[in-house]
């Protein structure tokens, strides 16, 4: 992976030294004298491409080191464009003479003299302390160079349970016992004698105050943990109840507004409000005389607190509040509102840290080993108790070697200072040197997270395409580019440097959240290597890192002024990230040089909004999903290198007929039955095509179209009922390797899936039946012979007869994994069925895995 055409280390160096080749052929063709220009372009381009590699290993380098790894940067990103608006021209058939090369030339030439300018005033015996220096770090670490040259195929299960264990187990039940108790134990007595009086549950309740507890302690330390399982635990014992992270940057209207929408059951769009003051009205009205409880999390500021704690009513009606914050005053003020209590969280005592530490590394039954017992108690030293230093550490070991030297220079390199105030500068030198251990590709992927707000919850599929638009990764081996994403992914997890929400039941992580002082690491570095502009955090219109290359949105507290957004400073954008809750959508007139365009969940989006977006002819990714757009512009047929388009929660009905010109559009998301015009199977790039609901019957029938669709590799379609025509449709596929098809009625008749069917390069077939029915597939002698996995789900009926021949499993030569979900409400057929599919994936040739559900 150290051929990322495009990084936060690197700039766009390598994607320039990949176009230079091109850009001479075109060149030469015009212009005498211009190899010998580029040749010294590319070999002056890759010396600074060692350059900034090196450096970027160089934890703290200096200042000027600092502004020459700018400069490049800068300037590599400015030649690509400058180059694309080459080849644009030369693709419209108006290539100028403006000496493109020439130009490229003198800048580096400018460049060339401030480096020379720079290294002149180094001393020789700084350059050769500087030499040895970088010597013994490169030997102190091999082991660790090795790793970064490897790839994990595969999520790590134990990198899962140690976020597990440290929100479920470690250390957790005595706080949460007693938060518990400070907020149930009056209750509960009370409880106690309103029964032994007579009295009903309603005369209870008015007579007991509502009760708040505001958890305080620093970033890491596990407050919102806490607080998770405090709600987790008592939630059911009220009707009306919300979680919310306000965060740093809030947004008051949005925080309001879910409130609103949790407590009521209302969904979000329906709790549309004019003011704040119309909206927190709303919600003191409606917990006028209830009972609720209310968890707050991670509260920055008093003035936050202040505004919307006016939300909720005080009576005597046993309300909960929680809160939580690492400022101090704002716990205080909490309690001034409303009483209770303010809860000091303490690091994990030595005990509960070993065990936290110890199931990412070990084996349980084996444990630690003898010879690094002493090393590990001393990391632990430096972690001080705090689950997420400690996790982070341990990721960060998991991956290197198992050695006391090794560990001991992890250790060392913590630094001896940090024992003076361990909570805040040990948790920031950690996250630091998990993140320079990290290979710059991984590096590159991870500065991307700074792109999304505090506490947002980051769906992987979007965020690998995301990286694959950038070109962040480029093609390797056998691989896909979304299998080699899906492997950095996994590598950031399994360093432990991303929290996983939410995994499907056979462990595959599907979503992920950063944790606020992990981002806010990562957005501090990003800043200050100009790879990120978050609005609300920077103003991107100071000093010399006015050229804007990815814009986030976020509605912050500062925004930009939405005349900047068509200013030269916006022109050089190359990513442009609009999130739900941001006051305006800017005009896609300034952003001319996009490469991604997310208006993800962005209700204010409308179809007036995309009237220029044909100027933007670099376009690789366009995500629309959850928004209020109803139709697509004709001016889309000018994105020529379209690569991803998701239409997923639109009001898309019917695609424009010039759709087919998105030759190169290789992902298309689409979740209602929209009509596709005539020719759209010419897309032959296209690679995934995802339709869920009703009228997926349409998405076959420009399936079948012969010759087409060459490249289409994955399908996943939501239908009424499946055919054995529409079988031999998906089947005539030529490159079909994923098939996913979610049937909700019963087939006809058998489906007999065979040779003469097709399926020739199928790896995995998933299908499951979701309303009631049996087993409607049946595998031939010579189906699918490339099949390696196979997930099916169906109801077990009582009719049903599963045997060899009927089901046919054994049939299918290159099986190595059987996923199945037996349903039904006749226990015996239900495992009847269970007893066949062990029974076959036992005398199968294969012995393939088979898991149960």
């Amino acid at each position: 992976m150290e051929g990322v055409l495009v990084s936060a280390a690197t700039g766009a160096l390598l994607s320039v030294l990949g176009k230079l080749p091109t850009l001479l052929v075109e060149e030469c063709k015009r212009l005498k004298g211009v190899r010998g220009d580029i040749k010294f372009l590319m070999d002056e381009l890759t010396a600074m491409q060692a350059f900034l590699l090196r450096m970027s290993e160089e934890e703290d380098p200096g200042v000027q080191d600092k502004a020459w790894m700018t400069a490049v940067r800068e300037l590599s990103y400015d030649m690509e464009d400058s180059i694309d608006d080459f080849m644009q021209t030369v693709d419209h058939k108006e290539a100028k003479q403006d000496g493109l090369v020439a130009k490229i030339k003198h800048s580096l030439g400018k460049l060339g003299k401030l480096k020379k300018r720079h290294r002149s005033g180094i001393e020789i015996q700084d350059l050769k302390k500087q030499t040895i220096e970088v010597g013994e770090r490169n030997a102190r670490y091999k082991a660790r160079d090795a790793f970064s040259k490897t790839i994990n195929a595969t999520v790590d299960p134990r990198a899962l349970v140690i976020f597990e264990n440290a929100s479920k187990l470690v250390g957790i039940d005595e706080p949460k016992n007693y938060i518990i108790k400070l907020l149930t134990e009056e209750e509960d007595a009370k409880r106690a004698q309103t029964k032994q009086n007579n009295k009903t549950e309603d005369e209870w309740e008015s007579t007991h105050p509502l009760i708040l507890v505001s958890i305080t302690g620093s970033g890491g330390i596990g407050k919102t943990t806490l607080a998770n399982q405090v709600y987790g635990h008592l939630k059911k014992r009220f009707k009306f109840r919300a979680f919310v992270s306000v965060s740093r940057n809030p947004n008051i209207m949005d925080i309001l507004r879910i409130v609103l929408s949790q407590v009521t059951g209302q969904r979000y769009a329906d709790t549309e409000a004019g003011s704040l003051q119309l909206l927190i009205t709303k919600i003191t009205d409606f917990l006028a005389y209830k009972r609720y409880f209310i968890v707050l999390d991670d509260i920055w500021d008093v003035k936050t607190w202040d505004i919307i704690k006016c939300a909720f009513p005080v009576a005597n009606f046993g309300s909960k509040i929680i809160t939580t914050t690492r400022i101090n005053d704002v716990a205080k003020s909490c309690h001034a509102s409303f009483g209770g209590h303010i809860y000091n969280m303490r690091p994990l005592n030595i005990m509960h840290s070993r065990k936290l530490f110890n199931e990412r590394l070990f084996n349980l039954e084996e444990g630690c080993p003898p010879y690094l017992e002493d090393i590990s108690e001393q990391i632990l030293k430096k972690c001080d108790g705090l689950p997420l230093a400690i996790i982070a550490i341990a990721g960060l070991l998991a991956n290197t070697e198992r050695s006391e030297s090794v560990w001991s220079e992890v250790k060392d390199s913590i630094g001896r200072a940090l024992e003076r105030n361990p909570s805040v500068e040990a948790m920031m030198k950690i996250i630091s040197l998990s993140y320079f251990d990290l290979p710059p590709h991984l590096k590159t992927c991870l500065l991307y997270l700074s792109i999304f707000p505090e506490d947002c919850i980051i769906g992987k599929k979007g965020l690998i395409r995301r990286w694959i638009a950038e070109r962040f990764i480029h093609k390797q081996g056998r691989y896909t580019l979304y299998e080699l994403g899906e492997m950095c992914f996994n590598e950031l997890v399994n360093r432990s440097l991303l929290q996983p929400v939410e995994t499907n039941k056979h462990g595959k992580v599907k979503s992920f959240r950063v944790h606020d002082t992990i981002l806010d690491f990562i957005v501090s570095k990003s800043i200050e290597e100009n790879f990120v502009t978050i609005d609300g955090v920077q103003d991107p219109t100071i000093g010399t890192k006015s050229k804007v290359r990815r814009l986030s949105l976020q509605g912050g507290k500062q925004q930009i002024d939405s005349t900047l957004l068509t200013r030269h400073a916006f022109s050089n954008v190359r990513s442009l990230s609009v999130f739900g809750n941001h006051s305006e959508v800017p005009s896609l007139d300034g952003f001319t040089r996009l490469h991604v365009l997310d208006f993800g969940d962005c209700k204010q989006l409308e179809n007036r909004h995309l009237a220029k977006i044909g100027r933007l002819f670099r376009l690789r990714y366009l995500n629309l999903r959850n928004t209020n757009v109803s139709e697509l512009p004709e001016e889309i047929m000018h994105l020529g290198c379209l690569e991803m388009l998701d239409l997923r929660g639109t009001l898309i009905s019917e695609f424009p007929v010039i759709l087919v010109n998105l030759v190169k559009l290789e992902v298309l998301l689409v979740d209602v039955g929209v009509n596709f015009p005539d020719g759209t199977a010419k897309m032959q790039a296209l690679q995934l095509l995802k339709w869920v609901g009703i009228g997926a019957e349409q998405a076959l029938s420009f399936l079948c179209e012969p010759g087409q669709l060459q490249k289409l590799r994955k399908v996943y379609l939501e239908m009424e009922g499946v055919g054995q025509e529409d079988l031999c449709i998906l089947g005539g596929l030529p490159a079909l390797l994923i098939l996913i098809l979610k049937v909700t009625a019963k087939a006809k008749d058998r489906l007999r899936v065979s040779g003469g069917v097709g399926f020739r390069c199928l790896i995995e077939l998933r299908y499951h039946r979701v309303e009631l029915g049996g087993m409607d597939l049946m595998f031939a002698p010579g189906s699918m012979p490339k099949l390696e996995k196979l997930d099916i789900a169906f109801n077990a009926g009582e009719s049903d007869s599963l045997s060899s021949e009927a089901f046919g499993i054994g049939n299918l030569p290159s099986l190595i994994s059987i996923k199945c979900e037996v349903r039904g409400w006749l226990s015996s057929t239900v495992a009847a069925a269970k007893d066949y599919l062990e029974t076959t994936a036992r005398t199968h040739p294969n012995r393939p895995t088979l898991l149960l559900a």
